[in-house]
């Protein structure tokens, strides 16, 4: 069955499922093959040109080898490409592989400029600072990107909401900005639940599949939605580095799809009743969330955004202050990662953004909460209890 007439909750429940029918199945089955039987020598060898060189599999094709092609890999890929409103996606082991993977495609193409936005993840900010794969950097506000373009920029890159401190990008303007450069969104922290980057623009869409969209804490992954044009300069790098997302974990990321509208909106929901709590708590200095009052003065919520989210972060003064809430909550986990089904807190600039250059870490009292599905009234009862600790 055709997903494409349906609305968004329903194309998260059976997008990817198109062939369980003719297969006989309720739920996908898992391919865990590594290696698949080839018809003949010849078949098998255009087979392997074909998608090593970043075709996508043809119907009736052998799959040669995993590295190369998984079903239960594209059934994931195919339904997420479908929600971000992509002509295809590319999925990796992690999200780092799947940038990684896209910077190197523009080296490959002559093309190693990147102009990119802070704040970024750290990892991302460090990857792209590092120059590691032959990448070189211009370190850029929103509002001057057209200036940092050179002749040989590949792409731009940017967070919205960022990491940690949720400032918004308007992506409609930036990409006109851009001009003829390719966009690259990282869209991790919205999903294509509160924002779908293609649609105002961009070129890629870019997703930690480890957060949100697999949902529970126990999937690594990473996938880029893109046109078909793109993705097959994005594919070769994955079959030469091996970087492909492991089968089991499509398996899992693809069922995280199911519940994603549920989780995200509710986990903003509660989200929302904490920031307005620590808002008006006299021992935190400032909160960080789009949807307080003067936080969003673009109005991004509501256009280009369908709701702030369900992450936000905290500044409570001082490294000691906000160390001390970390080690001291109780039923909250105090652990990096985020967009799992429990509330997470961690101190970005003291891990996740350590390697970022002093200028552009967080501040030092600063905390990353993301918000699970707990209860409001939980959640709100163990950060009072560690923030009077």
């Amino acid at each position: 069955m055709s997903t494409e007439h349906l609305g968004f909750d329903s194309r998260a429940v059976h997008a990817g499922r198109d062939d369980l029918t003719t297969l006989g199945v309720h739920v996908p089955p898992i391919d865990l093959s590594t290696t698949y039987p080839l018809p003949t020598v010849r078949e098998g060898g255009e087979a392997y040109e074909h998608m090593g060189g970043g075709f996508a599999r043809e119907a009736g094709q052998t799959a040669v080898y995993q590295r190369l092609w998984s079903p239960s890999v594209a059934r994931f890929e195919g339904a997420l490409a479908g929600l971000e409103g992509a002509e295809a996606a590319v999925a990796f082991g992690s999200g780092m592989a799947a940038l990684t993977a896209t910077l190197l495609s523009c080296v490959s193409a002559g093309r190693p400029h990147v102009v990119a936005i802070r704040p970024l993840y750290g990892g991302s900010d460090h990857l792209l600072a590092s120059g590691l794969l032959g990448t070189r950097v211009t370190w850029a506000t929103a509002e001057d990107v057209a200036s940092a373009i050179e002749p040989d920029t590949g792409l731009v890159v940017v967070e919205t909401p960022a990491n940690p401190t949720l400032d918004l990008v308007d992506l409609r303007v930036l990409c006109e900005q851009a001009a003829d450069v390719p966009v690259l969104v990282d869209n991790t922290f919205a999903t294509p639940v509160l924002q779908r980057p293609l649609e105002q623009g961009a070129s890629i869409v870019l997703h930690s599949v480890t957060k949100f969209l697999a949902g529970h804490g126990d999937v690594l992954g990473g996938v880029v939605a893109c046109s078909e044009e793109t993705a097959q300069h994005i594919r070769p790098v994955r079959a030469i580095t091996g970087a492909i997302l492991h089968p089991l974990s499509a398996y899992l990321a693809h069922r995280g799809l199911q519940t994603l509208p549920v989780r995200v909106r509710a986990q903003q929901d509660s989200a929302q009743v904490v920031a307005h709590w620590l808002d008006a708590h006299t021992d935190v200095r400032r909160v960080y969330y789009p949807g307080l009052e003067g936080a969003d003065p673009a109005g991004l919520v509501g256009t280009q955004m369908a709701g702030p989210g369900a992450v936000l972060s905290m500044d409570l003064g001082s490294f000691e202050r906000a160390a001390g809430v970390a080690e001291s909550v109780r039923m909250i986990v105090h652990a990096v990662s985020l967009g799992g089904v429990d509330t997470l807190v961690q101190h970005p600039a003291a891990v996740t953004h350590r390697p970022v250059v002093d200028e552009a870490k967080p501040g030092a009292g600063v905390l990353r909460l993301s918000v699970g599905l707990e209860s409001a009234e939980d959640i709100i009862a163990d950060l009072e209890q560690a923030l009077r600790t």
